[in-house]
């Protein structure tokens, strides 16, 4: 087969020998460097990723483009702390322990029913979609003492003290904004339950 490409008027003329050339060398590509670049790119896929790469990688922000990443960057999510006493769970029944989350969480939650965070926690809007986190401490000496490294960083809680026992079980936060509230947390387990199988032979 004999192909000749004129540069001028892009003619191509094959050998009446062969009537179609599958070849994918025998494509005529116009003296234009857009053409040519969009010819490449149909013919090699993995082109046009790598071409898309490089020009974002070298691509320049610009303060519009900071403004609307801004934008795009999620709200700080509103949260509500619980901690419960793990040492609670050899004496009392779990649904017991698990009312006491309860009374704290409700009690911080009514006792600042005015706070803007607990007013957009507690949104219809946003009240399908809470975020709350259940951890624990040891005992009552630990959970004394988080109660009052809370009261000296003006951490708005709840302190339950259950009765007639008289005995503070467990503790809870106002709703607050996660990046605000954690740091005083970050020390603590998640609150879990150790299942025993015995198995009688």
């Amino acid at each position: 087969m004999t192909c000749v490409i004129s540069a001028s008027r892009f003619t191509l003329s094959i050998s009446k020998s062969i009537s179609l050339c599958s070849c994918p060398r025998s494509r005529v590509f116009p003296s234009s460097s857009l053409s040519l670049h969009s010819s490449i790119r149909k013919t090699h896929p993995f082109c046009s990723a790598s071409m898309s790469q490089s020009v974002e990688t070298n691509s320049v922000s610009t303060p519009d483009d900071a403004g609307a990443k801004a934008e795009e960057t999620p709200a700080d999510v509103l949260i509500q702390y619980v901690v419960l006493r793990r040492d609670l769970i050899d004496s009392w029944p779990l649904g017991s322990v698990v009312t006491q989350g309860c009374h704290a969480s409700v009690s911080a939650i009514w006792l600042n029913k005015d706070d803007p965070h607990t007013s957009d926690y507690c949104n219809p809007h946003n009240i399908d979609s809470m975020h709350k986190v259940t951890l624990e401490v040891k005992g009552e000496t630990q959970m004394v003492n988080l109660s009052e490294k809370l009261k000296a960083n003006s951490i708005v809680h709840k302190l339950w003290i259950e009765q007639p026992e008289n005995i503070p079980t467990c503790l809870a936060t106002k709703p607050y904004p996660k990046s605000v509230v954690s740091p005083f947390f970050k020390k603590l387990k998640l609150f879990h339950i150790k299942i025993r199988m015995i198995i009688l032979l």
